[in-house]
């Protein structure tokens, strides 16, 4: 009987060891999750823990495989995640636009599966109660509603987030990528893959590179 809780023990302390390891070296998104790959971390683990901590037939020996195994995934998902844009839409999906200038989309609500009364809760939450005093609503990857109040003077708009440019923003600021890429070339910057983020502030962009 002592055998079997200091084998639990151990695994426990294994699997928090393993989870603060990961969160130290991919950082703290995990603790908050804001992407898919958080979360996936974080079922994942749970479920790892939970079905093996039990189970006697899993030697604490294998249990350490299965960690080194799922920590080596997790860490080669985010950093594909943060490297390859393609994979990035893949897992995390994009920012989806369901208002714009006071007129809601209806296919773009369904594609995040979004009912009626779920836009207008959102909307009530931020203390809006009327599509028309909506200029822009994004649905993030998240699932928050990000909004820009009709009037607003100064939003900040990111043009290009992690070396992709938002082609949406820029219809919505009503810019070309054409514009931008002149806007770009001024400001000494020849490759957008080379830009983490860039703002849209007051007429000028506000660029930060990795």
């Amino acid at each position: 009987m002592i055998s079997f809780f200091a084998t639990i023990a151990i695994k426990l302390a294994l699997g928090l060891l393993s989870l603060v390891f990961v969160i130290n070296v991919t950082g703290k998104g995990n603790l908050a999750p804001s992407s898919a790959v958080d979360q996936i971390q974080n079922f994942v683990l749970g479920g790892i823990i939970g079905g093996v901590i039990y189970n006697s037939s899993i030697t604490i020996i294998q249990y350490i495989v299965i960690l080194i195994i799922w920590t080596i995934l997790i860490l080669l998902l985010k950093w594909l995640n943060t490297n390859v844009s393609f994979i990035k839409h893949l897992i995390d999906g994009k920012p989806t636009i369901i208002i714009k200038n006071g007129k809601l989309d209806p296919e773009a609500c369904r594609s995040k599966g979004l009912a009626a009364a779920d836009v207008a809760l959102k909307l009530r939450a931020q203390g809006i109660f009327q599509l028309k005093d909506v200029k822009r609503a994004v649905i993030e990857q998240n699932g928050q509603l990000i909004v820009v109040r009709m009037g607003d003077e100064n939003p900040k708009y990111p043009v290009i987030t992690d070396g992709v440019v938002q082609v949406e923003i820029l219809e919505t600021i009503g810019k070309s990528e054409e514009w931008l890429t002149e806007k770009l070339k001024e400001e000494g910057f020849e490759e957008v893959s080379n830009i983490f983020i860039a703002e849209y502030d007051k007429g000028q962009l506000n660029i930060v590179t990795y």
